[in-house]
């Protein structure tokens, strides 16, 4: 009996998931491609200062 539920929740899942792609296809790479990051524009800010920063937050105290 538990095993004819848990079939029965497989196909409904996985019809569900074929009515899914079937309405809603996945996007074209031609999209993708328009959407993508220009990688050329993440080297404008060459000449930006550096902030320095003093992180001591894995540092514990050793107490003898």
């Amino acid at each position: 009996m538990r095993a004819r539920n848990v079939s029965a929740i497989v196909a409904l899942v996985l019809v569900g998931f074929g009515i899914k792609l079937f309405f809603f296809p996945a996007p074209r790479a031609e999209a993708e491609s328009r959407n993508s990051l220009n990688v050329s524009r993440m080297h404008i800010g060459k000449d930006l200062p550096v902030q320095k920063l003093h992180d001591m937050s894995f540092v514990f105290s050793h107490e003898d």
